[in-house]
């Protein structure tokens, strides 16, 4: 679906980033797999593996010099930029909003809302140049609604939604294509971190309540929604909020 196509996965060192990359590779994309994890390497060593193309370069989404390097780099390596997973993102403090501090309000902002701008205006930028391609975003289903003891997640999410429909609309005609996947709750090395806290782990439980589905998410499952909406099979796919969360918002 994606050979020869060149597509940069941000938060590729686990979880949905990583299960992404590894299935894009395996669709013959050249993957650019970035991460400020240094083990984003490994998942490049695991889509060489299975005979698929990758390269690793370290990146933090909230530094625009870094993001802007991340692009040029993969434009130099691979000769152009056709997708993006624009994933990397941080879990909630899990505290309520008269407890956050303003470190864990700018570290929300910067890295789930604001790196997600920088990687649109560089990979926008690129994409320009050779006639169009196509984003995919990481919100989430708190985009849309909100639980307690997460006001900077839920904010930054529901920027994320904004900022997506906001790209799709000055972008479509020039080529471009940009959509969000909303996860629900899916097990990861974030929600395994999240689940730690007493306070998130107590309504845990009640969580799976409201996925209709009957239980949580896998990695992968995501990545095939990405994948889809990566391709030319959803060439008419723009400024889409795909959810991809067990039903969560259906309740």
């Amino acid at each position: 679906m994606l050979e020869n196509r060149t597509i940069i996965v941000t938060g590729a060192a686990g979880g949905i980033g990583r299960a992404t990359a590894l299935i894009l590779g395996a669709a013959g994309a050249n993957v650019v797999a970035s991460d400020i994890d240094a083990n984003g390497a490994d998942t490049v060593e695991a889509i060489r593996s299975a005979g698929g193309t990758g390269h690793f370069i370290r990146a933090d989404v909230g530094s625009e010099p870094e993001v802007a390097a991340l692009v040029s780099e993969t434009v130099e390596r691979y000769g152009r930029l056709d997708g993006a997973f624009n994933n990397a993102g941080l879990e909630q403090a899990n505290v309520p909003l008269h407890e956050l501090s303003i470190d864990q309000w700018d570290r929300a902002i910067r890295i789930d809302l604001t790196g997600i701008f920088l990687c649109l205006k560089h990979e926008i930028t690129a994409m320009l140049e050779n006639g169009g391609g196509a984003i995919v975003n990481t919100a989430s289903a708190l985009g849309e609604v909100a639980i307690p003891n997460a006001a900077e997640y839920v904010t930054a999410k529901h920027g994320v939604t904004g900022l997506t429909r906001a790209a799709a609309i000055d972008y479509g005609v020039r080529g471009i294509r940009v959509n969000a996947v909303l996860p629900g709750i899916i097990r990861t090395p974030m929600i395994d971190r999240a689940i730690e806290h007493p306070d998130f782990a107590a309504g845990f439980g009640k969580l799976l309540e409201h996925h209709p589905i009957g239980r949580f998410g896998k990695p992968p499952e995501v990545g095939e929604a990405v994948k889809w909406l990566l391709s030319d099979a959803a060439s008419f796919v723009t400024g889409a909020m795909i959810p991809v969360d067990g039903g969560y918002r259906a309740i």
